[in-house]
């Protein structure tokens, strides 16, 4: 099959437009349009339906742009480990981690890393999904589970635990609770059960709100319940890694927290060798070892 044809109907399918997908091949429409009739008599079949509005792809242009799909990340993947065969570490990495720990520990230390490496791009996504390694949907992840994912190269960094955290001033005015029954005099700020999260953090959150409180504020983020405890609103549940950060938090109740959750760092066997992976990699363990030391 022609390989030429093949990457022109993956722009095509790609943009859902000959007109956009020969702006980005530097084609006309024209020439796109011949090598997609091309490449659909080859295979005597029909890979869109045409539209005014676009195009939509058959069942048959699924079933190759799903092939496609696949070369171009494997293509991807050859790129980077060519690329790192220099000294350099510069290009592109993909990293992806739950909302809280990116924006909350990950974002704010990357300056440091973008200084001792300035070429060094990233692309951070922060969800809870489990992106898929293996198939290139990201080159690296953080997550606060060991990964289940075959043919991967898994370090754990840390544990994390869930606990209680109050402003001085909140606790000035409100008084500090000694023992659990005295948080149904309290505002209690956390994430609400069925927001995606960790079981450790779910469990804990769903035994605090089985007691009787004064008053509840759920957020779908740690960092909406960080902001609403800095702003005294109320006894926070906090993964104790934002509190590193956020020194002039107190820890109520220092015998109740979650299990430990542990983290792990994890990437495809195929960029073992990547220098970009291994110098994300260092400095992730070299901030945990220094956050270790500030304790």
């Amino acid at each position: 099959m022609d390989w030429d044809k093949l990457r022109i109907f993956h722009a095509v399918a790609d943009a859902g437009s000959l007109t956009h997908a020969g702006e980005t091949l530097n084609l006309s429409q024209s020439a796109v349009s011949r090598q997609i009739r091309a490449l659909e008599e080859a295979l005597d079949t029909n890979l869109f339906h045409r539209h005014a509005r676009g195009l939509i792809l058959t069942e048959q242009g699924e079933l190759l742009f799903d092939a496609t799909r696949a070369m171009a990340q494997r293509l991807d993947a050859a790129t980077a480990r060519i690329r790192d065969s220099e000294d350099e570490v510069f290009g592109e990495l993909r990293v992806t981690t739950t909302t809280a720990f990116g924006t909350l520990w990950l974002a704010p230390r990357l300056s440091a890393l973008f200084a001792r490496y300035p070429e060094l791009r990233i692309d951070l996504m922060l969800e809870e999904r489990v992106l898929d390694l293996p198939m290139r949907e990201a080159d690296l992840a953080i997550r606060m589970k060991e990964p289940s994912q075959a043919d991967l190269i898994r370090k754990r960094l840390m544990s994390v635990r869930i606990a209680l955290y109050a402003t001085p001033g909140y606790l000035e005015r409100w008084g500090t609770p000694s023992a659990l029954a005295d948080l149904a005099q309290h505002r209690l700020v956390c994430q609400n059960p069925t927001t995606p999260q960790t079981a450790a953090s779910a469990a804990m959150v769903h035994g605090l709100l089985a007691n009787t409180m004064r008053s509840t504020l759920t957020v779908n983020t740690y960092f909406g319940v960080l902001q609403a405890v800095l702003g005294d609103a109320g006894i926070g549940v906090l993964p104790d890694y934002i509190t590193r950060d956020a020194p002039e938090l107190v820890r109520v109740l220092p015998d109740v927290e979650s299990n430990e959750v542990p983290v792990f760092l994890a990437y495809p066997e195929e960029l073992r060798h990547s220098k970009r992976v291994a110098a994300f990699r260092d400095f992730v363990l070299e901030e945990i070892v220094a956050d270790r030391r500030r304790r």
